[in-house]
């Protein structure tokens, strides 16, 4: 009976990439071909006893085994993104290698041009810049509220997005980030509506919402809100591998999706992974199956029980929708009276042997992923407790260190244009009142500190004390 279970569980859920990769492993052939390992036999064999033999024979690209092609999708990588379509409620899903990164270049290379104007939220993650390096279009900065007692920036104000509108009649896009890297949601609607009312394409950086559209439970996702583009970093939450994300044209945008394509053919890899494009695949398969549906409550049960956890301490606590604004529930901000985000960090890691997702000036982040136990929680609860309960001295801010820009940026010259100038490699105490002529920007989570032909400052400063030299326009 339980078989008959499993065969019907199976047949339930469908895979093609999984599937296509299955039967190539089962019916091997003679490989004249790349990968030059020859399925795992010129490698290390100390490589090879770490990762596993069958990785390696798994390890292959598109047009051998009939696993069709990338870009253009054809076989069952097509078939895979059209189910990921069907499944997001997008009229077209890309499948993106290099992750959600390779999706905003595609997105700026695609859609701007030289001297057009993009709005951007200032926090932004850097790989929406440097897509507009390559284009050469110009950002116009919309401030997301500051949460200065968090030390993170929060929701974009529709507003704000309205005023620059009326303010610029040669607006080309406005992109915006949804949700923060810490789980806070912008009122995407009124934005998309806004949008359409000055017949302007709406681009939603998503990479942290891509489980929003498998459970009710969760915000609404920006497909479903009226965006015109949405990117997913399935291999953040989604349960993908490293990497790997998704992007979705949503049914009723006006953008030509063949812009799209044809970026993406110049962007990825003439040799993209099978294993990574069957984890895409497997990750959508999964969060629509049951045990990902159950896995997926139990991580937002999960985080619901350390957040109830958490408001029972005296001394440590955490971000919500009680503050006036919408969050993820599965992304746990915490902080610590008197301990800086980084101190806490280090106390979790060295005294209990927990690594979290990011820490910053004054907290921390905790993933409530779909792979995590109960008894995981249990134990980061008992640890909160333990130093709620204990004095924990802060050593940290003595380095008078910075890691989350909070700073307007004074915009002195084009983003390409600078990036492009003639350059000079100074020492940072130096560089005050000269202009950057570099990205600078800490992963996680890849917010700017500062961008070619920004003016450097004093308040810079605090957040480049692991920068001996920086580059300066000449």
């Amino acid at each position: 009976m339980k078989n008959k279970i499993n065969e019907k569980q199976k047949t339930e859920i469908h895979a093609p990439i999984v599937e296509a990769l299955k039967k190539a492993y089962e019916h091997p052939t003679y490989q004249f071909h790349i990968p030059g390992h020859t399925k795992g036999l010129g490698v290390l064999p100390e490589f090879k006893n770490l990762i596993g033999k069958k990785a390696l024979q798994l390890d292959t690209t598109d047009e051998f085994d009939n696993l069709g092609t990338l870009t253009p999708a054809t076989g069952p990588i097509k078939e895979a993104e059209e189910l990921a379509a069907k499944a997001f409620g997008a009229k077209r899903t890309f499948f993106l290698l290099n992750g959600s990164t390779i999706g905003n270049l595609a997105i700026a290379m695609g859609l701007t041009k030289k001297g057009q104007k993009v709005i951007v939220n200032r926090n932004c993650h850097r790989s929406v810049l440097t897509g507009l390096i390559i284009s050469g279009a110009d950002p116009l900065w919309v401030l997301p509220e500051k949460l200065s007692n968090w030390g993170l920036w929060g929701s974009v104000n529709p507003n704000d997005i309205e005023n620059l509108l009326k303010k610029h009649n040669d607006v080309s896009l406005v992109w915006i980030t949804n949700p923060t890297y810490e789980g806070v949601v912008s009122d995407v609607k009124s934005i998309s509506e806004i949008c359409k009312k000055y017949n302007v394409p709406l681009v939603v950086d998503e990479a942290h919402g891509c489980l929003w559209n498998f459970n009710p439970k969760l915000p609404d996702s920006s497909l479903k809100l009226g965006a015109d583009i949405v990117v997913h970093s399935l291999h953040k939450t989604g349960g993908s591998m490293s990497q790997s994300s998704m992007l979705h044209i949503n049914k009723n945008s006006s953008v030509n999706e063949e812009d799209i394509e044809q970026a993406l053919m110049l962007l990825h890899t003439t040799s993209p992974s099978l294993l990574l494009l069957a984890s895409l695949d497997a990750s959508r398969a999964h969060l629509q199956s049951k045990k990902g549906q159950r896995q997926l409550n139990k991580a937002i049960s999960n985080a619901k029980y350390l957040r109830s956890e958490v408001d029972k301490m005296k001394h440590i606590h955490q971000l919500k929708s009680d503050f006036g604004y919408k969050t993820d529930v599965t992304k746990i901000f915490i902080k610590a009276d008197g301990l800086s985000g980084k101190r806490l960090e280090s106390i979790l890691e060295i005294d209990f042997g927990i690594e979290v997702e990011s820490a910053s000036d004054e907290g921390l982040l905790i993933l409530s992923n779909i792979g995590n136990k109960l008894s995981d929680f249990k134990y980061l609860a008992q640890c909160l407790h333990k130093i709620d309960q204990n004095e924990y001295k802060d050593i940290y801010y003595l380095e008078n260190k910075k890691h989350m820009p909070m700073l307007v940026p004074i915009i002195k010259k084009n983003l390409r244009e600078a990036f492009f100038s003639n350059k000079e490699i100074i020492k940072k105490e130096d560089a005050v009142g000269r202009l950057s002529g570099e990205v600078i920007a800490e992963c996680p989570p890849g917010i700017s500190i500062l961008l070619p032909g920004e003016l450097i400052t004093k308040e810079h400063l605090p957040y480049l004390t692991d920068y001996e030299f920086i580059e300066v326009l000449k």
